[in-house]
């Protein structure tokens, strides 16, 4: 099936007891076992089913599959939200004296869980100057448990060479990690380019409407996992806390995800609520439009405000100026999603009156909402970051970020106007 179909129907059948058509909203704890021996053959990953909600539902296991399909993955993980979907990810295959690599363009909580969460875990995190594949490449090591980088940055909207890093990556043994919140399958299939494991927010565009929180882990399935035990005993050695199971022998291609699920899901709990995944899947149906129009949107405003004598810069990597423009035809046909940043002349100041003088955005640090967002965010999502550490992640104080709704282009254009207007 093409993308647009399996937005609608991946990873569902209707369900044999009553045949709805819409996925059922599994609200339940638990799971009744057939026996003592079914219960135990679950316990022991023996056979396929349900035990407890914490760590898997029916509902969920939907939104899983569609995901991975939309992906490319063999299998997914739905959890609370996206940032716990990144400590997942990470926590799956990384333990203290390990470290992770990082391109230093990041949203800003995901900056804070690498820099100081995971520094008082013992796991260390290593900021590339840039997002070049030599520039992370310098950074690892025999200790090196992941390259991490998001395919388009939150708030500056750069863009990775995804193929470029994954093929470094490989050459030391070491998977990537991609948060491809910003740009959806619909746009990149970081898969396609080698990524190993992909992340979502599914907070953002694939939910769509911004009353939900979820994330998901998306498992590709081809990092082999046993060829590198040394750098990965957990995934090698038996786990005590899961009956002695070996991830990479006895799971097969779907070990990463295994593991994700029965150990840190299981140990510490962000579960996704079902009826969140119920209404994540119901924005998931029209992701493929959404994304159409959003883009199309965003192109129009990257332009109006790069050829506004009060805008100073605009970062869009769907602009011929833009130092990623050939890495947007590369990876997204040059539709890099609807997000991007500009700083506006006069500097912060201007920049607050522009902010408070919108109408029709809405000001808040959610992305990916039907409705057309903005945020400052030296004041917001990157307020915990240094001055320098704002200039590496290509953040001013003035920096302001866009993401532009599938509101009518010309309402969307005459708000931003009227704004600049009262920036002066």
């Amino acid at each position: 099936m093409r993308d647009e179909t399996k937005v609608i129907h991946s990873g569902y059948e209707s369900e044999n007891s009553t045949k709805s058509v819409a996925v059922p909203i599994y609200q339940t704890v638990a799971y009744e076992f057939d026996s003592a021996q079914h219960a135990a053959d679950l316990f022991n990953l023996e056979v396929e089913g349900n035990i407890y909600t914490r760590l898997m539902n029916p509902t969920n296991d939907v939104l899983g599959k569609r995901v991975a399909e939309l992906e490319g993955g063999v299998g997914a993980l739905a959890v609370s939200a996206g940032s716990a979907a990144i400590n997942y990810a990470v926590l799956t295959i990384a333990e203290h004296g390990n470290n992770i690599v990082s391109t230093p363009q990041l949203y800003g909580g995901t900056y804070t869980l690498f820099a100081h969460a995971f520094a008082r875990l013992g796991i260390e995190a290593r900021f590339a100057e840039d997002g070049r594949p030599e520039s992370l490449e310098k950074l690892i090591d025999e200790k090196t448990s992941a390259v991490f980088c998001e395919s388009i940055s939150n708030p500056v909207g750069s863009i990775a060479d995804i193929e470029g890093i994954a093929e470094m990556a490989h050459k030391h043994g070491v998977p990537l990690i991609v948060d491809n919140t910003v740009a959806t399958p619909i746009l990149i299939k970081p898969i396609d380019y080698g990524a190993d494991i992909v992340v979502h927010s599914l907070t953002k565009y694939m939910g769509g409407h911004g009353n939900s929180l979820g994330g998901i882990i998306v498992d590709s399935g081809r990092f082999p996992w046993a060829k590198n035990a040394k750098r990965f005993p957990m995934m090698n050695e038996p786990e005590p806390a899961y009956h002695g199971v070996v991830y990479a022998k006895d799971i097969g291609d779907t070990a990463f995800i295994a593991r994700a699920r029965t150990v840190p899901m299981r140990n510490t709990g962000s579960t996704l609520s079902p009826f969140n995944a119920f209404l994540i899947l119901q924005g998931i149906e029209t992701l493929a439009l959404r994304m159409e129009r959003h883009c199309k949107n965003a192109f129009k405003v990257a332009n109006y405000l790069e050829a506004h004598p009060q805008v100073e810069s605009v970062n869009y990597g769907g602009l011929s100026t833009s130092p990623y423009y050939e890495l947007a035809k590369k990876y997204t046909k040059g539709k890099p999603s609807a997000l991007l940043s500009f700083d506006i002349k006069g500097g912060i100041d201007a920049g607050v009156r522009f902010f408070d003088s919108l109408k029709l955005f809405k000001r808040l640090v959610n992305i990916g909402d039907a409705k057309s967002l903005v945020a400052h965010p030296a004041s917001t999502t990157h307020r915990q970051l240094s001055d320098e550490e704002l200039i590496t992640a290509g953040i001013s104080k003035g920096t302001l970020r866009l993401c532009v709704g599938i509101e009518h282009i010309d309402d969307i254009l005459e708000d931003l106007g009227q704004a600049l207007e009262a920036a002066k």
